[in-house]
């Protein structure tokens, strides 16, 4: 089996260094075949725009590995339950398989890897529906207390006014600039008759 091996720290300073998860997953990696590749990231977990999870993702894809070993769920990603679960799902859906080193449970070729996804997936289901809710509760609140919601209206006065400069022989990005809106809106603005 070949096996990739994605570790990552958050900084480069602060005394983190990718080498305190490295030690271990090599022998981890070599129990369960060849080691591939090494991927290692030294910026957060809570994007997806690292450079060497985007290449392991790639070549993941293209199935170049059959297995790939991380530290700890939290290592590979950060970006919330749903995010992170998407990549499970799809490394799987290419015939990858995965496994924690701190989380033995956290095993796609396991008896329970099915098991724990699925309870990944309905954890993830509840934060949006929490979510969901409190962005309803706060909604209520402000209409309750009289703040108008939605997108704020224009008046025809500062129709007015940005008609009033663009006859002056300004452009619509310097009178977005002067009147705190995007130049995009003034010319939206100035097509309405």
């Amino acid at each position: 089996m070949r096996v990739a091996i994605y570790a990552r720290v958050s900084t480069k300073d602060k005394g983190q260094d990718t080498e305190n998860q490295l030690h271990q997953l090599r022998e981890f990696a070599e129990r369960h075949g060849t080691i591939y590749q090494v991927f290692t990231d030294q910026e957060s977990g809570g994007k997806a725009d690292r450079a060497a999870f985007k290449h392991l993702l790639l070549e993941a894809y293209q199935q170049k590995f059959d297995l790939v070993v991380f530290w700890r769920l939290d290592r590979f990603s950060r970006e919330g339950a749903l995010a992170t679960l998407r990549y499970l799902k799809e490394l799987k859906d290419h015939g990858v398989h995965y496994k924690s080193f701190t989380e033995p449970y956290l095993d796609s070729l396991g008896p329970f890897g099915d098991v724990i996804v699925s309870m990944l997936a309905t954890i993830a289901a509840q934060d949006l529906i929490k979510i969901s809710e409190n962005t309803k509760a706060a909604l209520a609140k402000k209409k309750a207390a009289g703040v108008k919601l939605g997108t704020p209206g224009k008046s025809q006065e500062q129709i007015a006014q940005i008609r009033r400069l663009k006859g002056g022989g300004l452009s619509n990005y310097a009178i977005g600039k002067s009147m705190g809106i995007s130049a995009s809106t003034v010319a939206k603005y100035l097509a309405q008759v």
